[in-house]
C-alpha cells in the first residue's frame, strides 16, 4: 500500500488558517470597504506559506501581491511603498520566480535548491544597500513622502531581502521578517488617523511569523538537501588507480 502524504504539514496548514481567520476578522472589525486591502492580505499570506517550502508557486504570487500593495500605498501617499514593490521587489519577484523554477532539488521540481552567498558578496549587498538607502532618501524626500526614515528604511530592508531571495538564501526571509517590523510601524501610524489600515498592521504582522517560520525551514531544507547530495555521488578508481566522484543522478 502506497502511504499518502500532505504536502502542507498540519502545523502549517494550522498557521495559514488563523492567519487568514485573523486577517477576515479585522477588515470586517476595522474596515469593511477596502477589499483590496483583504485581497493582498490573503494572497501576500498564501504566497509566504509556499515560499516557506521553497515552492515557485509563492513568488508568482508574490508579483500579484506587489501590484496590489503598490496601489494601496499610492492611495496613502506611502510613495516609498509604491517604489519599492512596484518598482524593485516586483521585478525581482519575476527574477527569483524565473531562478527557482531553474534551480529545482535533486527528485523534487516544487522545492528550489537553497543556495549559499558569499562573504565577499555579502559585504558586495550590504554597501550596495547602503548606497540605496541614501540615494532613495531624497528620491523620497523631494516627494514629501509620509514617515520619510522608516519609508526610507523599508527599501533598505526591501532591497536586501529581494536580493537574497534571488540568490536562494535563507536569510532573505530573515530581512523580510525585519522589513514586516518596519511596516507594522508605517501602517500602524497610519491607522492612528485612519482605523481601516488597522487590518494592513494585522496582514504584515502574520507576515512576520511566516518569514520567522520560512527561515527555519529553508535551513532544515539546506541540511536535507546536502545530505541527498552527498548520499548520491559514490567514489570509483579508473583502472589507472585516479579516484574520481560520479554522481549517480543526473540532476547533479
Amino acid at each position: 500500500m502506497i502511504k499518502k502524504t500532505r504536502y502542507f504539514t498540519l502545523p502549517e496548514l494550522i498557521m495559514w488558517a488563523f492567519s487568514i481567520v485573523v486577517i477576515f476578522a479585522c477588515f470586517f472589525a476595522f474596515d469593511r470597504e477596502n477589499y483590496i486591502n483583504l485581497a493582498a492580505s490573503v494572497i501576500g499570506v498564501t504566497s509566504l506559506l509556499y515560499n516557506s517550502k521553497g515552492n515557485a508557486a509563492g513568488q508568482a504570487m508574490s508579483i500579484v501581491f506587489s501590484l496590489l500593495y503598490g496601489f494601496i500605498s499610492f492611495q496613502s501617499h506611502y510613495y516609498g511603498e509604491l517604489i519599492t514593490y512596484v518598482g524593485m521587489t516586483l521585478p525581482m519577484s519575476v527574477i527569483a520566480l524565473i531562478s527557482w523554477l531553474r534551480n529545482p532539488t535533486i527528485g523534487n521540481k516544487s522545492e528550489v535548491t537553497v543556495g549559499e552567498v558569499s562573504i565577499f558578496e555579502m559585504i558586495m549587498l550590504v554597501l550596495a544597500t547602503a548606497g540605496v538607502t541614501v540615494g532613495f532618501y531624497f528620491i523620497l524626500k523631494y516627494f514629501n513622502t509620509a514617515n520619510l526614515l522608516v519609508s526610507t528604511f523599508s527599501i533598505s530592508t526591501s532591497f536586501a531581502a529581494a536580493y537574497l531571495s534571488f540568490r536562494r538564501c535563507p536569510y532573505y526571509a530573515v530581512i523580510y521578517a525585519l522589513n514586516d517590523v518596519v511596516l507594522m510601524i508605517l501602517w500602524g501610524s497610519s491607522s492612528i488617523k485612519d482605523i481601516s489600515y488597522l487590518s494592513v498592521v494585522i496582514c504584515f504582522t502574520m507576515f512576520s511569523v511566516f518569514d520567522i517560520y520560512t527561515f527555519i525551514n529553508w535551513r532544515k531544507m539546506q541540511t536535507r538537501q546536502y545530505n541527498n547530495a552527498l548520499n548520491s555521488v559514490q567514489e570509483f578508481y579508473t583502472p589507472e588507480g585516479y579516484k574520481v566522484y560520479i554522481a549517480t543522478n543526473n540532476q547533479l
